[in-house]
Formats: C-alpha cells, structure tokens, sequence
C-alpha cells in the first residue's frame, strides 16, 4: 500500500489575501522541551525565582517558540506541505507565558510569479493583543 504524502497548494492557486491561522496553548513542557531542543536554557525561561527579578516579573517562552508557531501555519495550512521559508523578519512586542494561548496568523500580501514566491503578513497574538509580527517570504510549488 502506498501513502502519498499531504500536499499544500500551488503557487497557481495561491490569490493575495488569503489568511490561515492555528491556536496552541503554551505549557511548561513546551518551553522545556524548547530549552532542550534549541540549547537555549536562559533562566527567564526556565527558573521562576531568577524570572521574578527580570523585568517580566515571572518566566516567559523563547520568541522564537511564538515563530514555530508561524512555520506550523505555512507548512500545514497555508500554503502547506511543500512550500519552503527563504526569509522571516520578527519584531517581538509582548511576552508570553505559561497557559498563553497564542494564535499564529498568516496573510498573503503579494505573489513574484518568476521566482514562484509569496509574501506574508505574520502575527501571532494572544488574547487579541499582537506579541509578535513580521514578513515572510515563501517558495512555493508550481502546478507545472
């Protein structure tokens, strides 16, 4: 039996403003794991009484974490499986923490149909307030 993989769309069928979005809740295990996995084990992450003295008066998430956020949206929904990251830029706004949900959305702002790219408008965002924005740029897959 084979399995064909999931596959996301085209660039042919990609129009500027489309929008997709995900919600995750963050738990500690998140950020741990994260920790583990990046090698990034500064304390404001990971040791509340050292985050207490910090300025956000308790642990917050990598950034970085919120990020993945944004990559789950284009590598699942929009455009999906097959579309490649060639940039990011981020502008972290507002921490998160433990118990956040976080809602990673993406809006396409423009097409390059020579090199098969498209732009994105990324925000992620928690209780209505933004925690993070930027622009990306993907490749995405032609039909042909």
């Amino acid at each position: 039996m084979t399995h064909e993989a999931p596959k996301g769309l085209s660039f042919e069928e990609l129009a500027v403003g489309q929008t997709a979005e995900m919600a995750k809740a963050v738990t500690d295990r998140d950020i741990t794991a994260f920790a583990e996995i990046s090698g990034d084990a500064n304390p404001v992450h990971l040791d509340e009484d050292y985050a207490r003295t910090t300025p956000f008066k308790g642990r917050i998430a990598h950034g970085i974490l919120s990020a993945a956020f944004i990559s789950a949206v284009f590598g699942t929904k929009l455009p999906g499986p097959g579309a490649i990251y060639v940039a990011q830029s981020l502008r972290f706004r507002a921490p998160v923490r433990i118990g956040d949900t976080v809602v990673a959305r993406v809006e396409l702002t423009g097409l390059v149909p020579d090199k098969k790219f498209a732009t994105f408008k990324t925000t992620c965002s928690v209780g209505g307030k933004v925690v993070l924005d930027g622009e990306a740029t993907l490749m995405v897959p032609s039909r042909g």
